[in-house]
């Protein structure tokens, strides 16, 4: 049995899903958290599973590396640690420093500074010659508007530290460039308290069909675990609306992606961790959206695991404790395709009721779904707008197109007394 340091979570999807398989997988893990009370109540008014599953739970500032390392050596000196992870992208670099600092795998900490800066992979991905977007970064609104007038419109618009898609925008004119500039100088802080960089990084428009691949990097060596299709909502916004697993690609553009992203991870100094690389298949190849260097979120891990019989929070762990990450084989039964549909609502307003759930559960197709609601609703512009979500799957391609089929069922009763239909895809 080994002893992780987890140095806090995601609140959902991924930090739901990976206490409970730590301890499936015979190991314990001690909690560092700032506020134990950032994970409230999962369901039915049972704990959190980051708080419940832990061995032990220490609270101290993760968002001070010092008082992060003073409470580290004070573990350490009383119980031993095997390994250190997170789920969390705003604790990425936190978890390589002490990683280093207790001679334990894992990334080398300016290698993941660098990979959770979004200015920074292009600028990286640049230099190594990689095709991609001509892009600038704009710290103040004068270098915003000479950048447009450099790049020309449309744009899209993001901050270089943020993710969920928050603040990403289409741009297609001064005023667009303006909202989307003050959207992202006027916000201090991140969902944990952590100061910004409150930079604008601007890019050419890159047009067609989105794809993310899932891998696994150790040693240095990366291995491709799969390619997931998604949905993504129309600008100005772009939210993820749903995934299907595995993308269903000819195997040579299959193959110009999967080698696009091993260069683009060279590219950025990439050895040690698991990677979901969004891009986009355009007329001219695959070019890279974002990097993200962690494991994907919206239930593609579980779509991965259906499949594949891989599950790539066991390969958090197995990178964590310095393993081999153990892939595959597919289970017998394993489905052709699985896919995550979310429910998402057209319009703001107070959810009171959903009918259709009832042939949810009678679906075959249907193994998972979850609604948040009654409750207070937006249309999407993030991917925190999500309300809820449909697993499916198929033996066949259309796994999808089930999942989709499934959420569009639904209605949602307004507190106004209308009946509106999830958005999905």
């Amino acid at each position: 049995m080994a002893t992780l340091l987890m140095v806090e979570s995601w609140m959902q999807s991924t930090g739901l899903a990976l206490p409970p398989l730590i301890r499936e997988l015979g190991h314990r893990y001690v909690l560092f958290t700032r506020d134990p009370a950032l994970y409230p109540p999962a369901a039915a008014g049972q704990p959190h599973p980051v708080v419940r599953d832990a061995d032990e739970v220490v609270v101290v500032d993760t968002n001070d590396r010092a008082a992060m390392t003073g409470a580290v050596i004070d573990l350490v000196c009383r119980r031993r640690i095997d390994g250190v992870l997170t789920t969390c992208d705003y604790y990425l670099e936190a978890v390589a420093d002490l990683s280093r600092v207790l001679g334990l795998p894992g990334a080398p900490p300016e290698a993941m500074r660098r990979a959770t800066r979004k200015d920074q992979v292009r600028a990286a991905l640049h230099r190594a010659g990689l095709p991609g977007p001509r892009f600038a970064v704009a710290g103040s609104w004068e270098d915003a508007r000479a950048a447009a007038t450099e790049l020309g419109f449309p744009l899209i618009a993001k901050p270089v530290d943020l993710n969920s898609g928050t603040s990403v925008l289409l741009v297609e004119d001064e005023a667009g460039l303006k909202d989307a500039f003050w959207d992202v100088a006027g916000v201090e802080r991140n969902t944990r308290d952590q100061p910004l960089a409150r930079v604008l990084l601007l890019e050419e428009l890159l047009t067609g069909p989105e794809v993310s691949v899932e891998a696994v990097t150790h040693r240095g060596e990366t291995t491709i675990v799969g390619i997931t299709a998604k949905g993504v909502t129309g600008p100005p916004s772009f939210v993820e609306t749903g995934h299907v697993f595995p993308a269903p690609l000819p195997a040579i553009q299959a193959a110009a992606v999967t080698e696009h992203v091993r260069a683009a991870l060279a590219a950025i100094g990439y050895t040690h961790g698991l990677s979901h690389t969004e891009l986009k298949l355009t007329a001219a190849g695959p070019r890279v959206v974002e990097i993200n260097p962690r494991q994907a979120g919206g239930y593609i891990f579980d779509l991965v695991h259906l499949v594949t019989g891989t599950h790539p929070l066991s390969l958090l762990v197995d990178l964590a404790l310095g393993t081999d990450p153990r892939i595959g084989p597919p289970p017998a039964d394993a489905p052709g395709t699985a896919a995550v549909s979310f429910a998402l609502s057209p319009v703001d307003g107070t959810v009171t009721g959903v009918t259709g759930t009832d042939a949810l559960h009678a679906d075959p197709a249907v193994r998972r779904w979850a609604l948040d609601v009654p409750g207070t609703v937006q249309r999407p512009r993030d991917n925190n707008a999500r309300i809820g979500h449909v697993l499916a799957v198929d033996d066949g391609v259309a796994a999808g197109a089930r999942a989709t089929a499934a959420v569009q069922s639904l209605r949602l009763r307004l507190a106004d007394g209308t009946e509106v239909t999830p958005l999905a895809g």
